[in-house]
């Protein structure tokens, strides 16, 4: 979800369209929210993960 939240970022950035901007910016947002709670071993939408 990063990932895709960067790459609508610079997409939204070359083009010009600002609702790839808004959209790039409210994934990365909540990307970041999710791995930072996944990382601090919560559970994430129900699901745990063990490793």
């Amino acid at each position: 979800m990063i990932v895709l939240g960067v790459i609508l970022l610079v997409a939204g950035l070359l083009t010009g369209i600002s609702i790839l901007w808004t959209i790039g910016i409210i994934l990365l947002v909540v990307g970041a929210v999710l791995a930072i709670l996944g990382g601090t071993g919560r559970k994430v939408g129900g699901r745990a993960h063990w490793y």
